[in-house]
């Protein structure tokens, strides 16, 4: 299935442009879970048809199932999603409900996939959690630079009758614009911009409120649970993590293919054959290089990836073109990153754009890597949010990944061929 015009490549002006543009198309695949059915259309009358009508839990059920279940957030941290919803019940205060469809990483479209194939999935998710705490607030956050999402859920949002106040944001197109307090200062009028917090949004969140902040995959994990039930879940993925996940498998060069996989899938059935012999990026551009051989020997799975040092992060598959150096696509990548920060601290007002540079030094053949090894000591776990972090990994795993590639760079040369078929 192929749905056209996401719309808008990143721009060229301004800061650096992603090397992985915002899709204008995007190919889904019909899966076992979330993406059944995609071919009855997003509206809600198809929707109950699949799933019923909409069952309601109170606190203690649905944290418990969750737990069961051992459901975890998919924008990137993983973060166990009863946890969350525990801790924004016992804050004092109504809570709120915040949908985050902003999805700022360039080569991610699983949260998009949802909005257009299942928008009906991700709120139900939503509005069961927040009956359960008592919400009648539910805030949606949607991406102005990919607006058939937003024309979705506002589509969606006006077939539902859910007793509940509900309002629509537009997300900035800025790589940072989804972090939680980011998302957290548009609600509340303010720029768009991540900001230091010194408590998690489930305990003081918008308005000082206890918000519950998820992603449009994790809500949609929420929806099919409750929905399909615990068995039907279990069916699919691992006895100690059950279920399925979304995977975009992207690249430079090709249209962006979401699909959705049981947990403790072989990493390399995931991947089209076309693919198979290269290294891969695990996560996205927070994310970390694998070579070949690790990737042909890993499962789809949160922890077991982790292990490896490759977390799956967004759940972005980015594979290089058959003639593109990784020094080429990570030097890129980090300029645009450094772009793309909010500027508020030191470590991103000024630490990322000279990491860039440092890079951009190596790929060059100007510049060895004790700057960036410096720089990148200088710049972690420094940062207001994750931002530094998440860069900083991605450009170590380069070096790890890939250091004889990296020093023919130093030296001079860009020889991608010998060390990428080694790998």
């Amino acid at each position: 299935m192929s749905l056209p015009s996401l719309l808008r490549e990143t721009r060229a002006d301004g800061p650096a442009a992603s090397p992985v543009p915002i899709p204008t198309d995007i190919e889904i695949s019909t899966g076992p879970a979330l993406l059944a059915g995609i071919d009855d259309g997003p509206g809600l009358v198809a929707h109950r048809a699949r799933y019923g009508d909409l069952p309601r839990l109170d606190l203690a059920t649905l944290i418990a199932l969750t737990e069961r279940i051992a459901v975890r957030g998919r924008g990137g941290a993983a973060f166990p999603f009863a946890t969350k919803l525990k801790a924004a019940g016992n804050a004092s205060g109504r809570a709120v409900v915040v949908v985050n469809l902003s999805e700022g990483e360039p080569a991610s479209a699983k949260d998009s996939s949802l909005a257009l194939t299942k928008p009906h999935l991700i709120l139900d998710g939503a509005v069961i959690a927040a009956k359960a705490l008592g919400a009648r607030q539910l805030h949606v956050v949607v991406p102005q630079e990919r607006p058939l999402v937003g024309a979705s859920l506002r589509t969606a949002l006006g077939e539902r009758r859910d007793r509940m106040s509900v309002k629509v944001h537009d997300a900035e197109p800025r790589f940072v614009a989804g972090q939680a307090r980011a998302v957290l200062e548009l609600m509340s009028g303010r720029p768009n911009l991540p900001v230091t917090a010194w408590a998690p949004e489930a305990m003081d969140g918008h308005r000082g409120r206890p918000t519950l902040l998820s992603n449009a995959e994790t809500w949609a994990q929420v929806g099919q649970l409750v929905l399909a039930g615990e068995d039907a879940y279990r069916r699919h993925g691992l006895p100690d993590e059950p279920g399925t996940t979304l995977l975009t498998l992207a690249s430079t060069t090709q249209l962006p293919h979401v699909v959705e996989v049981g947990y403790g899938t072989p990493l390399r059935e995931v991947l089209p054959a076309s693919r198979h012999g290269r290294p891969l990026l695990l996560g996205g551009f927070h994310g970390a290089w694998a070579t070949w051989p690790s990737v042909a020997g890993a499962t789809v799975s949160v922890p077991r990836l982790a292990e490896l040092g490759s977390p799956l992060g967004a759940g972005v598959l980015l594979s290089p073109a058959a003639d593109e150096c990784p020094v080429e696509l990570t030097t890129r990548i980090v300029e645009y990153l450094a772009g793309q920060s909010a500027g508020r601290c030191g470590p991103c007002f000024n630490g990322l754009p000279a990491l860039a540079t440092a890079v951009r030094a190596v790929h060059d053949g100007v510049g060895g890597t004790a700057r960036v090894d410096q720089l990148s000591d200088l710049v972690v776990r420094r940062g207001a949010c994750a931002h530094p972090d998440g860069t900083v990994r991605l450009v170590r795993s380069l070096l790890a990944t890939f250091p004889a590639l990296v020093a023919a760079h130093a030296g001079g040369r860009c020889e991608p061929g010998r060390e990428v078929e080694a790998s």
